[in-house]
């Protein structure tokens, strides 16, 4: 195994657990975190959560299960070149993703706005609310336990007001510092993750095509490089190994620039890094390159009329639901019941953000479909 770098996160400079535990046997501290993070209900549940496609629209789409665990292989990939932290990597990748609500971001947005007039919903804090709450499965504690550095990991994004209210987690925020590498590492291989597996998502549901990619130079620099290397290569797989060598460049950009930054600023303690500015980056020309393709995927894909039909079916279904359970806790699940005593809002955030698609779909119609009463 290779020796960890003097900056990386390791046992001895972790800021620990919140509840103190018992030190785990046979494995670290983080590959104990990424164990109780697989087998979390909020973890199994992504397996019916949206990436762009809502579920039921095609079996072979990305899922946030899917999603992350791609996430993870990249993130560790990364890591090792680095000689960082891969449990730590891994498991911040593994639960970025907890908190999302069903229906992908036109879920998020939905549920944002119901929640304007109480704190806000955002995906972030909610995967370090299931994380630090919701998860209810050990006897000497709620939510997971984990260790300081991967809950930093898992709040990418926090505004200053939530961030004050977080404690020693949300310092940072208020005190312009950087997260560790390992989390910085997890949240750009979220980003190559989510980019270029868009892109097969969809070229495969037919919403772009190949020919409107070509205008785009990460994916036309690889795509000519497939054509030109496999003439007579069937066009499905001209799309796998075009995506696959688009990964390939944006992961290797990255390790190369970021071993560039780290040799500038010499960091040599895990504190070093957290003053220094963000040192896991692109280089500009990929930087540049990335922010076209985020860019077309967005004026192309993301606002294709098909998508944006679906979007509003979600945030109908989303703002239905809140609506009716503000209005009479009594319809919420008995669990939820005694939290919306104490913050109704909050409670019925925190449900509706907990539900698969499939599940937000049928509990929408168990409540307002008519014929389910006959």
């Amino acid at each position: 195994m290779t020796e960890l770098a003097s900056y990386a996160v390791a046992g001895h400079n972790s800021h620990g657990r919140k509840i103190a535990e018992e030190a785990p046997q046979g494995r670290s501290e983080f590959q104990r975190d990424r164990d109780r993070i697989i087998h979390s209900g909020a973890f199994r549940r992504l397996e019916y959560k949206t990436q762009v496609f809502v579920n039921h629209e095609g079996d072979l789409f990305r899922t946030r299960l899917t999603h992350s665990i791609e996430v993870a292989q990249i993130a560790r990939s990364i890591a090792r070149s680095l000689r960082l932290n891969e449990d730590l990597a891994e498991g911040i990748s593994l639960a970025h993703d907890l908190g999302h609500t069903p229906f992908g971001h036109a879920g998020q947005e939905a549920l944002n706005d119901c929640m304007k007039g109480y704190g806000g919903f955002e995906h972030n804090l909610q995967s370090l609310r299931v994380v630090d709450m919701l998860e209810e499965r050990y006897a000497a504690f709620d939510g997971l336990n984990l260790c300081f550095e991967t809950r930093e990991g898992i709040l990418k994004h926090c505004s200053a007001d939530n961030a004050a209210k977080l404690g020693e987690v949300g310092e940072r925020f208020l005190k312009n510092r950087r997260p560790s590498l390992e989390a910085q590492v997890a949240n750009l291989a979220d980003e190559i993750a989510y980019n270029n597996h868009d892109v097969d998502d969809g070229l495969r549901s037919g919403l772009i095509t190949l020919e409107q990619l070509e205008a785009v130079p990460l994916v036309a620099t690889q795509l000519s490089e497939v054509r030109h290397a496999y003439p007579a290569l069937p066009e499905r797989r001209v799309v796998h190994e075009t995506v696959r060598r688009m990964i390939g460049a944006l992961v290797t950009d990255l390790i190369r620039q970021s071993e560039s930054n780290i040799d500038t600023h010499s960091p040599a303690t895990l504190e070093d890094v957290r003053s220094a500015p963000a040192l896991i980056t692109y280089s500009d020309k990929m930087n540049d390159q990335q922010r076209t393709l985020k860019n077309f995927l967005r004026i192309n894909l993301y606002r294709h009329y098909r998508v944006l039909r679906m979007s509003t079916k979600a945030q109908r279904i989303i703002s239905d639901l809140f609506g009716i359970f503000m209005a009479d806790s009594r319809l919420l699940p008995p669990q939820f019941q005694s939290q919306a005593e104490h913050d109704r809002a909050r409670a019925v955030a925190d449900y509706i953000a907990g539900m698969t698609d499939r599940y937000a779909i049928r509990e929408h119609r168990r409540i307002f479909a008519v014929e389910e009463l006959v």
